[in-house]
């Protein structure tokens, strides 16, 4: 199968955000280069930036069982700026 090598995906979100997204990819294929975090300001704020370079097997069965996150709870779960 062709592979997706240097795929690159900027993340935004909550850290819990971020991890659920970063375990999701990292399931997906394989995390080449993981960025540090930055924090956003603003309007964001409590929220982060991340950079992701992947490599991914494109046509690859998604495993079973994993969950997904629930967003609407994260962010109820989230603190106020």
């Amino acid at each position: 199968m062709p592979s997706l090598n240097g795929l690159e995906v900027w993340l935004i979100g909550t850290p819990t955000e971020l991890n659920a997204a970063t375990d999701a990819l990292a399931e997906a294929g394989h995390v080449v280069q993981r960025g540090t975090r930055h924090t956003l300001t603003g309007t964001d704020t409590g929220r982060y930036r991340l950079y992701l370079r992947l490599s991914v097997t494109a046509g690859r069965q998604r495993p079973t069982g994993g969950a997904l996150i629930d967003l609407t709870a994260a962010r109820a779960a989230r603190r106020p700026a």
